[in-house]
């Protein structure tokens, strides 16, 4: 039986050799932890051991892993002829289709062979060491094996309390993405940051994809690429409210079809203004925090890079293990995608159904978080919407900040501006000022007190009447 070679990756298959550069490409994390101990020997092929070089020289020159257009562009700028360009160009394309599925196993299993090809050269150092017979050497074989056991490991060491002060101290440190809703951003320092997860909590049938349609038409008017991610609605019906966003409230989501010369104008203009939206729906059976996260990455393995994204909503996902009880399931959900966002230093808006109890309050509390609690104890912000059925008819509703990890929270929004029709949001009226939960507390008793006063002045005026008749 021949002898299989295990000093390169050629044993694994070439297949495994194109996804791995993949994954070096689309998670950055993983990229800069092997990049170090990965040498372009180790592939078998021409255009794969030049990838690995030209990474790792990207790596020690700016201190970053390129993405995948970048790392083309180097490559096929050593070749002046036109035929390898071309022929580079379609292996390349081999790199960008790769199979994203089990991602963490081809990780995984490269790290390992990495750190073998490591420990070997270690072996080889200490033999050395044994047949010099120099006794006052060999205190260097631990620390030759220790280091070789230690190659791979993840780079955070942690921080200095006083590193890099100037960038903390910096007012924008955070580079918040603005919600676009006023009277919001200011309560959020600017708006929610990459790392931070920000929850909406409501009963059903309020309008929780009304606001993070909001949120995700307005990161692209800045800007920003965004993945919107949904499981119940139709795309056309998500298209149709973005546009609707850019008409500003001239033209509502049930009038659009009247109005296409002039929507499809105000569009154009958008599209070629930066920033993209991407949409896309997942089944609501069946799809995993990890299922989401391959994706994500497929999508910047191929050029797009989110800085947002929403997630319309997180009751949708389900875990990816049985855990007792569901609601522990639903804390792991959320614990995933906080994760996620951390790791792919992407922001994050997810949404939450209220319990029975949210459906007619007049402010929704975190007490009313359908499920487990968790998903809101993983939250950096949390943000309710209530609405009466006078309001729903007029387009209004009730917020609260119920947490913030970056703002003031505690705070109540009375009768704001909520027109699901215009998909405008305002909060900055002054009669709409935010109120800490005493405060409207304190107005809502006033509230009831004038209306039973009043029905007491009715009673005794009536009364007054029929004594004087």
């Amino acid at each position: 039986m021949a002898t299989i070679n295990k000093d390169n990756l050629g044993y694994l298959g070439l297949d495994f050799q194109y996804r791995l550069i993949q994954q070096i490409l689309v998670d950055r994390k993983f990229g800069e932890t092997i990049v170090d101990i990965l040498q372009p020997n180790y592939f078998e092929d021409s255009l794969l051991r030049t990838a690995s070089l030209k990474i790792s020289e990207n790596y020690e020159e700016y201190g970053v892993i390129p993405d995948v257009n970048n790392l083309e562009s180097m490559i096929v700028s050593t070749v002046s002829n036109e035929i390898d360009k071309e022929m580079y160009f379609e292996q390349f394309k081999k790199i960008k289709e790769a199979e994203l599925n089990n991602g963490l196993s081809i990780q995984d299993t490269a790290m390992k062979f990495c750190k073998q090809q490591e420990l070997k050269k270690s072996v080889r150092e200490i033999e050395k060491i044994i047949q010099n017979g120099d006794l006052d050497d060999y205190p260097q074989c631990e620390d030759i094996l220790k280091k070789a056991l230690e190659v791979g490991d993840s780079k955070d060491d942690g921080i200095d309390v006083f590193e890099d002060l100037e960038s903390v101290l910096d007012t924008d440190f955070r580079q918040p993405i603005p919600t676009g809703i006023n009277g919001l951003d200011s309560y959020m320092d600017g708006g929610l940051s990459k790392g931070e997860l920000a929850v909406i909590l409501a009963p059903f049938g309020i309008g929780k994809t009304t606001m993070m349609t909001k949120f995700a038409n307005h990161a692209k008017n800045v800007g920003k690429n965004v993945l919107q991610i949904f499981f119940e609605d139709n795309p056309k019906v998500i298209q149709r409210k973005h546009l609707t966003c850019w008409m500003e409230g001239q033209v509502t989501l049930n009038d659009l079809s009247e109005n296409i010369d002039e929507v499809l104008k105000v569009a154009q203009i958008k599209e070629s203004q930066p920033g993209k939206i991407k949409l896309k729906k997942f089944p609501s059976d069946g799809t995993t925090i990890p299922h989401i996260k391959q994706y994500i990455k497929k999508q910047i393995s191929l050029g797009f890079r989110p800085d947002i994204v929403l997630l319309d909503y997180i009751d949708c996902v389900q875990p990816t293990k049985s855990f007792k009880d569901e609601w522990s399931g639903e804390g792991n959900v959320m614990r995933q995608f906080e994760t996620l966002l951390s790791e792919l230093d992407i922001a994050g808006w997810t949404a939450v159904q209220g319990n029975r109890s949210s459906i007619n309050a007049e402010t929704v509390d975190s007490t009313m978080i359908g499920g487990s609690i968790k998903k809101g104890q993983i939250g950096h912000f949390i943000l309710s919407i209530a609405k009466s059925l006078e309001q729903k008819e007029s387009g209004r509703a009730n917020m609260a900040i119920l947490k913030s990890r970056f703002g003031k929270d505690g705070i109540t929004f009375d009768d704001i501006l909520f027109n699901n029709g215009t998909i405008q949001i305002d909060m900055s009226t002054d009669d709409t000022r935010g109120k800490t939960f005493l405060e409207s507390t304190e107005i809502k008793k006033v509230r009831e007190q004038n209306v039973i006063n009043e029905a007491l002045d009715g009673l005794k005026g009536l009364s007054e009447l029929n004594n004087n008749n």
